[in-house]
């Protein structure tokens, strides 16, 4: 069924993934269930663009929540799951301070990262480095929260819109990574693992735009004979 629509200037765009309606990748969605809850905070900025990976992390996750603002320091939801004994809560944002997935095994990872029986929870924060960095700094209580990160071994597959280094990675990708850490898969190393779809709805945005804009394409370097 066609989500419902919501009109924008002349166009006619999706109420969840707020894209056109000729673009909306709602269709290839399917949903699930990380075990992992990542509460995604969105900055307005951000929240406004109409490709935003962390909405479309937020909608291929069932027990994800997409929270909009700034400064989340008084922010009551999330006061509220950071103070809940059954939560283990710890933010994604590199540093000094922070644990560094790439640089340990997985079986290492989940003992460093989980705690007991309490639920994990994985904040990570929205928006382009620059604002980013601000919520970050403006929120005390994500500052407290122990902190993960990790180093990309591939550039950044977010070909449509600049990155400030090759190894930063966008909202979705830095998920889907966490999860191959994280999480146990049933599945054989060369099958579509669940979490994977993250990838495949990211990638077809992405492919889409490029097809739109061939200027997202890399130049090709001439040759002098």
């Amino acid at each position: 069924m066609m989500p419902a629509a919501t009109h924008q200037g002349c166009r006619q765009s999706c109420t969840k993934c707020l894209r056109p309606l000729s673009c909306c990748y709602c269709h290839l969605i399917e949903k699930i269930d990380s075990q992992i809850q990542f509460v995604i905070l969105i900055h307005p900025l951000e929240a406004q663009r109409k490709i935003a990976t962390g909405r479309m992390a937020h909608l291929c996750l069932s027990d994800s929540l997409l929270i909009k603002g700034k400064d989340f320091t008084n922010h009551e939801t999330v006061n509220q799951l950071i103070q809940n004994p059954k939560h283990h809560c710890c933010l994604l944002y590199p540093g000094p301070e922070a644990i560094d997935l790439s640089k340990v095994i997985n079986f290492d990872a989940k003992r460093l990262v989980f705690s007991g029986n309490k639920r994990l929870v994985i904040f990570v924060i929205d928006g382009t480095w620059c604002t980013a960095k601000k919520t970050f700094r403006l929120s005390s209580n994500l500052r407290a929260l122990p902190r993960i990160c990790f180093t990309p071994e591939t550039p950044s597959q977010f070909r449509i819109r600049r990155q400030p280094a090759a190894n930063c990675y966008s909202t979705i990708e830095a998920i889907h990574y966490i999860l191959d850490k994280l999480t146990d898969s049933k599945h054989g190393l060369t099958q579509q693992r669940p979490h994977d779809n993250l990838l495949k709805v990211f990638t077809h945005m992405v492919e889409q735009q490029i097809s739109f804009n061939p200027q997202f394409l890399p130049r090709k370097r001439k040759v002098l004979l």
